[in-house]
């Protein structure tokens, strides 16, 4: 996981804002925005020291103060001769196959649900043949009833083999008989097709001789029965597969909320964050540790008395990022009771950081962080059922919805389409009219189109700094003395030399005591 001060200065160093407040390096070098305004460090190291109870004292503190907590890097690595990495492997083992095991079992569904959208579609399709063999309309009636014609010589009439209409027309010289079944659609119109003409110059037989029409006789009365007993047959399975389908997806779901927690604990499990460090020997029993915690004053800082009523367009929040780094020695033992635990004893680094931050350099630092950890990481979506589904979530709607839900979709379309017309008498008034109201201002869509601070926004984030910089200081300072460390009465002068070069003496207080090392 990403560094978040490291994020911060790439965010300030790409927004480009000359502003001695966010700290620049010595004179020489390169200008580096986004240091912090204060900083404190604190490294011990203990025989019987754990990160476990100074993580959660800092946590409870900064939380009963009132501020928003937020974990940033949870990293971990231990060294393979160490019996904490041959523990988590084997936990990490369990969880990867027995997440495996569902996410097999979800792939089978899936495929299922595939087959079933198939199967759905092409009994959609001969159904709508069903539909216009009973319309209304001469032409589309015709058209469904040839087209039932044609599956049943097809698929039904055909198992017959010779016997069948295609192989008498083709075997036994029947020619007629293929043309007469397609032309009527009743026994009547074989009738018909059978009387004989008598003309003044001609006396002669019908389109079909009277051994065709006793051969199709029968075959139109099952082909009428069979267009019967189908249709009936169809729907009813393709409301059976309806409800499966659903069932389906359902399970879908609940495959991927079972998957979830097996996924997300192993991607937690692998081990990160301190590839290629010396520290890490491979037959030694060592552990590495890194926690960092941001956190932030919901309530941001006020427009100071003194500016009246100035309605700030971006909130500033005085902000702290703690990190805790820890080296040292996870090794298994046995209590008096006979239960197995881990001793923890090793070398301790926190560093204590203050910040002011406005809520669109905030929004940018969050999307940096998430960008970094999909570039350092490849990321495997743990909600399958999301995935699976979003690409066919037009199909399903469509087979799964009654008739009801799928006439409130179209009145939803049909008002999101009035809506976005354009009333053109509307737009011209608009436009002799002019504007009465002062357009909102855009966010940002880039880090370089940030604006810089007005004066006013600079005294707020002054204050701000204020804030981050005492609460740090109490933080740093109610630690130590409550774990017996030596502290100072007063707050520590060694302050950055470089971050009190601006002229205005009323901001150099921002940097009184902010700064120091035990």
């Amino acid at each position: 996981m990403s560094n978040i001060k490291n994020v911060i200065k790439k965010v300030f160093n790409q927004k480009k804002e000359e502003s001695w407040l966010f700290g620049a390096k010595k004179e020489g070098k390169d200008n580096e925005w986004g240091n912090p305004i204060a900083s404190y460090t604190i490294t011990f190291e203990s025989n019987e020291s754990q990160l476990e109870s100074i993580y959660y004292w800092l946590l409870d503190f900064i939380e009963d103060g009132g501020w928003e907590t937020k974990k940033i890097v949870d990293n971990f690595m231990s060294s393979p001769g160490s019996g904490h990495f041959a523990e988590m492997g084997q936990r990490l083992t369990r969880l990867q196959e027995e997440g495996m095991k569902i996410f097999g079992a979800l792939n089978q569904v899936i495929k299922s649900v595939l087959n079933l959208i198939y199967d759905l579609k092409e009994f959609e399709i001969r159904l709508k043949i069903y539909d216009d063999a009973k319309s209304e309309d001469k032409k589309i009636r015709e058209s469904g009833i040839l087209g039932l014609k044609q599956i049943w010589l097809d698929n039904v009439d055909v198992k017959r083999g010779r016997g069948s209409i295609h192989g008498m027309s083709q075997e036994m010289g029947f020619t007629t008989i293929r043309e007469a079944f397609m032309i009527a659609n009743s026994i009547d119109d074989l009738k018909k097709m059978n009387r004989k003409f008598e003309k003044e110059w001609e006396i002669g037989e019908g389109i079909i001789n009277d051994q065709v029409m006793r051969i199709l006789i029968p075959r139109i009365s099952e082909f009428l029965k069979w267009g019967d007993y189908s249709e009936k047959e169809l729907r009813k399975r393709m409301s059976i597969e309806k409800n499966y389908l659903k069932s389906q997806v359902e399970t879908i779901k609940l495959y991927s909320q079972w998957l979830k927690p097996y996924l997300k604990s192993a991607e937690q499990l692998r081990q990160k964050g301190f590839d290629n460090n010396s520290a890490l020997v491979n037959a030694f029993s060592t552990s590495m540790f890194e926690l960092e915690l941001f956190a932030k004053n919901p309530k941001g800082e006020e427009v100071p008395n003194k500016f009246g009523d100035y309605n700030l367009k971006r909130k500033y929040y005085p902000c702290i990022v703690i990190n805790m780094g820890y080296r040292g020695h996870v090794s298994q033992k046995v209590t008096q009771r006979g239960d197995y635990g881990f001793a923890v004893g090793g070398r301790i680094d926190i560093t204590f950081d203050a910040y002011a931050i406005n809520s669109e350099e905030l929004k940018f630092i969050e999307e940096e962080l998430v960008k970094e950890d999909v570039e350092e990481s490849m990321q495997f979506s743990s909600d399958m059922a999301q995935e699976a589904l979003k690409e066919l979530k037009e199909d399903l709607d469509y087979f799964l919805k009654n008739e009801d839900e799928k006439k409130k979709d179209d009145e939803k379309m049909v008002k999101k389409k009035k809506s976005k017309e354009i009333d053109p008498f509307k737009a011209i008034f608009n436009l002799f009219r002019g504007k009465t109201k002062k357009e909102k201002s855009k966010e940002p869509e880039k880090i370089e189109d940030l604006k810089k601070d007005n004066f006013i926004e600079q005294e707020v984030r002054v204050a701000a700094a204020n804030t981050a910089a005492d609460f740090l200081y109490a933080v740093y300072d109610v630690y130590k003395k409550s774990h017996g460390m030596a502290s100072t009465p007063e707050p520590l002068e060694n302050q950055n030399e470089d971050l009190t070069k601006e002229p205005k003496a009323k901001f150099k207080d921002i940097f009184r005591g902010r700064e120091g090392n035990w």
